[in-house]
């Protein structure tokens, strides 16, 4: 088509070429979905009568430290835009630089955070600047994608959900104007919910709502802020996340589709978030806050509920929605995609162990510090301090007695004297009875960063590790020495190859690794790893993180993208705090846990 005019929103209907133009839209994030799988997801929103998808950019995958940038393989947002593209979608770009996404810290890099006076999103100059230099990298890669350059981008959103935040009235101008004077140059659009709609706007840009249930109230408020202008729902949650020890939330079919339903009537665009929403693979779930400095880490799967399941299946959800949207269409909707295969592999037996005492060897070299020194601000990864994993606090004591946290372990300990698994402190326990025991002995807490908040007003609070001090019966510890175990791809490989692993004839200890051989003997398929004799940790297969299990549930599986996999031998490494049945079982569909409703 010839492209005069892209999509505006100067009366009550968007135009795309001076025609009415109605966004029927879905959440993919490309970040949460093997590269491999981006068509196979790609086809099956435009099979369900889709039109235009919609992506959040993750600043903290793509500039990992500072100055360091990395749009390749699985962050290559270029390609992801080229497939758009070539599949006849169109593209709602939503970079940010704060996206929430149940992501860690709302997709905020956590190095922002050594920066004691650090005032996220703000024009505090210390976040501005950053975001400036992470804006020139970004928007000069997808300023040829817009829809006046012949490309797939038809919007651009300023920021995300700044209402519910808004803490400096001159942000969203920044932001805005940080987009315009890089050459974005298509529609501007702001999203919040009901609440949010008061502060989270800017001049220029359209504003959208977010919900799940429909309130007309709603509408008349949106209407009444921008009057004769399109009304659209930029998140109309298809269903909900879940957290470790709680339910799997769902958001029924039949509660669902009369609220689109009527959305479509009332001529309104409507992008659901999301469409597809895949797993959060590696240590990058977000946390919920539970008041101030508590907070409940999100399970692994990002299965969302949606209409397309975390492994790419098609849910009664998708065939009610793709019935729906066909009324929309004159021409009949594409054939649906075929369903990727899937197998339950045979188990496997663990073959090999390694404690955690002896893996120390393959992280970066130990930092000493006379006081505790939080994971963000930790001489490593360039001064870039660490960002996600666990980290290892160690420091000689000389007695037993009452080991009191102070509330500063952020977000879980494993504490250990003399390497003997002692107890576990977090935020609801924050004492513990250390035994007696003569001369000097180490005591060690293993800290977990179980996922920084994404949402809220605390995230100015998301330093990991420990954040103060320590007592042991009232006196503050001293003199630690620091290990950094961030487990990233570089430490799992030189993990694999040592020659220190042992059989498993000998009884393993904890914290520990456990390696093994999955054999796969065809083209690999899809798979789901199910750990029922495990406590708690993470999975590496072929050296790539597919995120933590936790026995308390309610995510009892963990999703394998089979392009993980390769024919022969696949290297699987787990990393465990507590106990295990020594193997692994495969499942060929999800158990997400006992169901809630979403309230």
């Amino acid at each position: 088509m010839s492209r005069v005019e892209g999509l505006r929103a100067d009366s009550s209907h968007f135009t795309l070429e001076r025609k009415p133009f109605r966004i029927l839209g879905g959440s993919i994030h490309y970040f949460r979905v093997p590269r491999a799988y981006w068509e196979d997801r790609m086809l099956k929103l435009k099979a369900c009568g889709l039109n235009t998808i919609t992506t959040y950019v993750p600043w903290n995958l793509h500039e990992p430290q500072r100055g360091v940038y990395d749009f390749k393989d699985q962050l290559d947002l270029e390609a992801y835009l080229r497939l758009a593209a070539k599949l006849d979608l169109w593209v709602i770009l939503r970079p940010g630089p704060y996206i929430c996404a149940e992501w860690d810290l709302g997709g905020l890099p956590s190095w922002l955070l050594r920066d004691h006076n650090m005032r996220l999103r703000t024009t505090y100059s210390g976040f501005t600047k950053a975001v400036n230099a992470f804006f020139d990298q970004l928007i000069k890669k997808v300023v040829p994608f817009q829809y006046s350059e012949g490309g797939p981008i038809i919007a651009v959103q300023v920021e995300n959900e700044y209402g519910s935040y808004a803490k400096d009235e001159e942000y969203m101008h920044f932001i805005k104007e940080a987009l315009l004077s890089r050459g974005i140059t298509e529609l501007l659009l702001t999203s919040d919910n009901k609440e949010g709609l008061k502060l989270g706007g800017v001049k220029g840009a359209l504003e959208t709502i977010n919900f799940q249930k429909l309130s007309l109230s709603d509408l008349t408020h949106l209407d009444a802020i921008q009057p004769q202008k399109p009304k659209m729902v930029m998140e109309y949650w298809s269903g909900w996340f879940d957290l470790w020890g709680g339910l799997h939330h769902v958001y029924t079919a039949e509660d669902m589709l009369p609220v689109v339903t009527e959305i479509l009537k009332l001529d309104m665009s409507i992008n659901l978030y999301m469409f597809h929403g895949g797993t959060n693979f590696g240590f990058m779930n977000g946390a919920l806050a539970v008041g101030v400095p508590a907070s409940k880490p999100m399970v692994t799967s990002y299965d969302y509920d949606a209409p397309l399941s975390e492994a790419g299946d098609y849910t009664t959800k998708y065939h009610l929605l793709r019935n729906l949207f066909s009324h929309y269409h004159t021409q009949p909707l594409p054939e649906l995609p075929p369903l990727q295969e899937r197998r339950a592999y045979q188990p496997v037996v663990m073959q090999q162990h390694l404690s955690l005492w002896d893996s120390l060897h393959f992280a970066d070299k130990p930092f000493k510090s006379e006081l505790p020194v939080n994971m963000e601000n930790l001489p490593v990864n360039n001064n870039n301090g660490q960002s996600y994993g666990y980290t290892l606090y160690e420091t000689a004591i000389n007695s037993g007695g009452t080991l009191n946290s102070k509330n500063n372990i952020r977000d879980r300990a494993l504490v250990f004297v003399d390497k003997q698994f002692v107890g576990v402190l977090d935020y609801k326990v924050q004492k513990l009875a250390l035994p007696d025991g003569k001369g000097k002995r180490t005591l060690s807490l293993l800290v977990e960063n179980c996922g920084r908040v994404n949402y809220g007003k605390t995230l100015d609070e998301q330093r990991k590790g420990l954040v103060g001090d320590i007592q042991l019966n009232q006196h503050l510890l001293r003199d630690f020495i620091i290990h950094s175990l961030d487990m990233k791809p570089g430490f799992v490989n030189r993990l694999e190859s040592s020659g220190h692993w042992m059989s498993m004839r000998q009884r393993p200890s904890f914290p520990g690794f456990f390696q093994a051989k999955l054999h796969v003997d065809s083209y690999p398929k899809d798979t789901f790893i199910k750990l029922s004799g495990w406590s708690k940790g993470v999975v590496f297969i072929n050296g790539k993180n597919l995120g933590r299990y936790w026995s308390i549930g309610p995510q009892q599986t963990l999703y394998v993208p089979g392009p993980w996999l390769h024919r022969g031998a696949n290297q699987v490494i787990v990393f465990e705090e507590q106990e295990t049945d020594g193997k692994i079982q495969f499942a060929s569909s999800p158990d997400y846990g006992m169901t809630v409703d979403v309230q």
